[in-house]
């Protein structure tokens, strides 16, 4: 796996934890039983199922009350692969704005754009692209975004990535763009999968970045791993006109053994602790209930 390794880290899924992985265990519901070609969104596979599969029953009330909890602290998302077996799941709905996990994709369509053109990074471009991920500077994601050609730029490379449900933040502000979290699923394959249109040297690139996080940043998704080595990029963002948070992890973790990719979205925290502390829930309650289904 590439990436620094570090030491694991023990973290307590707080107070929505029990509640979660109640809700979370309705996502056998939503396995998705083949690996999606790069070519067709994560969200439209579900629908591809759906029509040769038992239509799924209805929730049970105490996932409904579980479900109703999490909507408490403000709307959330999450969606989880198995990179083994290609079976992947969901929970929750709807469009949220990605603060600094962009800088992902950000990076990853410059690099679509060099490798099309038959080019390397720069020194000064590699420069600020380590600022960009490792750091999550802003500055650094300007100069890129403004690389890749902004909203136009972006939504083009996300087109080939078969982010069809994420829409680039306009003039200029990258930080509110807005995505799904099966559209961040979607990126983590094009990240991490062989399928990709990036070659495997530039995804190693960015896998590396990724994997070296400044160490005030490796929260999120972090907490499902077990073996230390795991890649993400987190976001931050508190809304101008609320005051509120959205706070966003996606990457790379290792949980019972199997290699999953997560994203999860949380809009709507009273402050950026209490969005880590959803996130971080819902990232071991989304793994557990996956591996749990995969395992037993």
């Amino acid at each position: 796996m590439a990436g620094t390794h570090r030491t694991p880290k023990r973290r307590t899924l707080r107070t929505l934890a029990a509640a979660l992985v109640l809700a979370l265990a309705a996502l056998a519901l939503h396995l998705l039983q083949a690996p999606p070609s790069l070519s067709t969104p994560v969200a439209d596979v579900r629908s591809t199922v759906a029509s040769t599969s038992p239509a799924p029953t209805d929730p049970a009330p105490a996932v409904r009350a579980a479900a109703a909890a999490v909507a408490a602290q403000g709307p959330v998302s999450v969606a989880v692969l198995d990179t083994a077996s290609g079976v992947s799941a969901s929970y929750g709905t709807g469009s949220f704005v990605t603060a600094s996990i962009v800088k992902a994709d950000i990076l990853a369509a410059l690099l679509w754009q060099r490798q099309q053109a038959g080019r390397e990074l720069t020194a000064g471009e590699q420069a600020t692209a380590a600022l960009m991920i490792e750091q999550s500077d802003n500055d650094a994601a300007d100069t890129l975004y403004t690389a890749v050609g902004e909203a136009t730029g972006l939504d083009a490379a996300n087109q080939v990535f078969g982010l069809t449900a994420t829409t680039a933040g306009p003039d200029g502000h990258w930080g509110l763009t807005e995505t799904t979290a099966t559209d961040q699923l979607r990126l983590l394959q094009v990240v991490f999968g062989t399928g990709s249109p990036l070659s495997a040297d530039r995804r190693a690139y960015l896998q590396g970045l990724m994997g070296q996080v400044a160490t005030d940043q490796d929260w999120g998704v972090s907490a499902a791993d077990q073996d230390g080595a795991y890649t993400l990029k987190n976001g931050w963002l508190a809304r101008t006109a609320t005051g509120l948070w959205v706070v966003n992890s996606i990457g790379r973790v290792t949980h019972d053994g199997r290699e999953l990719l997560v994203a999860v979205l949380s809009e709507g925290s009273a402050d950026q602790q209490s969005g880590i502390d959803t996130v971080e829930s819902l990232a071991g309650a989304a793994t557990g209930a996956l591996t749990a289904e995969l395992t037993g």
